[in-house]
């Protein structure tokens, strides 16, 4: 309730017009199909504390939003920065004119990841938003997730892909691109 309405104050307030900012809104989620949306911060965390919510894909794919920071969210009052980190794929809001999404990763995987690789080589800080929230809800899988966990030959050529992108991220950024690279071979 009232995200809009926040999202907008926080642009306005953070500059977000004349600065290289994403403005990361976190994510936790729920299991159940049914759900009494929290109206506020405080009622969401009363649901995390009782086990109704939960960090988003923190049992699947913890590195996705671990970076966010989720402990240090419970009791920020202003936005605060977070650092980049190897899988972190956040669900931001951006300036019309920052980087767009990399077109080879359509379906599944790496859309987000590639897209905030490529806002951090361009220096982009991340701030979490501390009365931002959204929440997931359980729904079927994707066709394109079970080609992904099925296919050898998706999960093949998405790895083809990700080196694709790294070379151009060295392109680009030179030695600035490093430690994408090196962060991915230390998985």
């Amino acid at each position: 309730y009232g995200l809009y309405d926040y999202l907008r104050t926080s642009i306005q307030q953070l500059e977000l017009p004349q600065r290289k900012a994403a403005l990361i809104v976190p994510a936790f989620e729920t299991l159940h199909y049914r759900l009494t949306f929290p109206k506020s911060k405080a009622e969401l965390l009363s649901m995390l504390d009782m086990g109704s919510l939960y960090t988003f894909r923190y049992h699947v794919w913890p590195k996705g939003h671990a970076p966010t920071d989720y402990a240090k969210w419970r009791t920020a009052t202003v936005p605060y920065r977070v650092a980049w980190q190897p899988d972190f794929e956040p669900y931001v809001v951006v300036r019309r004119d920052c980087p767009r999404y990399d077109q080879r990763f359509v379906g599944f995987g790496w859309n987000k990841v590639s897209h905030i690789m490529e806002l951090d080589a361009q220096e982009y800080e991340l701030l979490v938003l501390p009365n931002a929230f959204m929440i997931h809800m359980p729904h079927a899988p994707s066709f394109d997730i079970s080609k992904f966990r099925l296919s050898a030959g998706y999960r093949s050529c998405l790895q083809t892909l990700r080196e694709e992108f790294h070379q151009d991220l060295s392109r680009r950024y030179g030695a600035a691109a490093l430690k994408y690279l090196t962060a991915e071979r230390s998985l």
